[in-house]
């Protein structure tokens, strides 16, 4: 629509090429070929598209054509496709290239790794004239029902990374480093009679963190996050109805909170979670509710989870800045949910032996 009201020359361009077949020609021509009014302005040949007001798209890789790009005059706008692809040398290059008066680059891609040369240069310091803008597949009015229905399966049969790089634009992380790596499953489900809970637990929150709260099942080997609800700032007497709205019935089951906040549960005890109780912790009670988690075949996390379903892939352990080496040790952060629900999961999990006595203490 840019070339149709005015005279424009826009660079179509990846880092590999090696046929117009390959470029963002053949989506282009489709594209024009939908609108009468568009299919009558532009003339399109085997290897251009030009408009009838002198408008032209032109086709070209980056990686074997840069000499020819630094030639061109006047590109008003670059557009670069996959830019994930696009190396350091490559933007080093097209940057001062396009350099026409009210000259755009618009670059196109699905993030995959952190710290990509085009993540660092328009998502961690994008300079001040950049425009940054996230699309997804719910932000699509006319996505196929087609698509939908692959969207559904792949939640149902990938792991939540690959599931959230693939529809909701993450970075595709190391499933090594992350904390429920390979577990975590995303699904509808209704409880099952047969299942053992609920088990609900509360992490409290602070200026920045939400208070968070799970309300998770145990069917067989498989545990099944239900419900979750939280917020950042939530004033403590909002807490009891804020969690009695968001979870129905909460007050009637034993609820299972951080004890770092004793005049909190004291509080709220008082105020509508009668059955309100603080967990125990000891060195080390992270990492044992951690194999906990894991010691589960699976985990399924039901949809509209959301929150829970975004630390079950951003949960990380720390690597080594020089190695890349996986470290032992989780990084506080991500855990809010994972945390409330280790805290709902407390009587099942089991302190490591003792010295000697081999004395087991349940708690968190």
């Amino acid at each position: 629509m840019f070339g149709y009201a005015e005279p424009l020359r826009i660079l179509a361009t990846r880092e590999f090429q090696s046929s117009i077949k390959e470029s963002f020609y053949a989506e282009l021509a489709r594209a024009i070929k939908l609108h009468r009014w568009l299919d009558r302005h532009y003339f399109i040949g085997e290897s251009f598209i030009r408009g009838t007001n002198g408008t032209e798209f032109v086709f070209r890789g980056l990686r074997k054509s840069m000499a020819s790009i630094r030639s061109m005059a006047a590109i008003d706008i670059c557009i670069v496709e996959e830019a994930e692809d696009v190396p350091d040398a490559s933007w080093r290059d097209l940057l001062p290239t396009i350099r026409a008066e009210r000259s755009e680059i618009w670059a196109i891609w699905n993030p995959q790794l952190e710290g990509s040369p085009v993540d660092k240069l328009l998502r961690k310091q994008p300079p001040p004239d950049a425009l940054v803008s996230e699309c997804h597949y719910f932000d699509n009015p006319w996505f196929p029902s087609v698509l939908e229905r692959q969207r559904q399966h792949d939640q149902s049969r990938l792991d939540v990374s690959t599931y959230s790089h693939i529809w909701e634009g993450a970075y595709l992380t190391n499933s090594v480093a992350q904390v429920l790596g390979g577990k975590v499953r995303v699904d509808e489900f209704s409880p099952s009679r047969d299942w053992d809970g609920p088990y609900i637990g509360v992490d409290w929150g602070f200026a920045q963190d939400p208070t968070a709260a799970t309300k998770s099942w145990i069917g067989g080997d498989t545990l099944y996050i239900e419900e979750e609800a939280g917020r950042v700032g939530l004033e403590l007497d909002e807490t009891s109805t804020f969690l009695r709205a968001k979870m129905p019935g909460i007050e009637a089951y034993i609820v299972r909170a951080d004890s770092a906040r004793p005049e909190t549960i004291s509080y709220l005890q008082r105020h509508g979670l009668p059955n309100l109780v603080a967990v125990k912790k000891w060195t080390n009670s992270v990492e044992e509710g951690i194999k906990h988690l894991r010691s589960y075949r699976e985990i399924v996390i039901h949809p509209r989870c959301v929150q829970t379903i975004r630390e079950s892939r951003l949960y990380s352990y720390k690597t080594d800045r020089l190695t890349g080496d996986v470290l032992p040790d989780p990084i506080d952060a991500h855990n809010h949910y994972i945390d409330a629900t280790r805290y709902a999961l407390q009587p099942l999990i089991q302190r490591r032996a003792i010295g000697g006595g081999g004395i087991k203490v349940a708690g968190l």
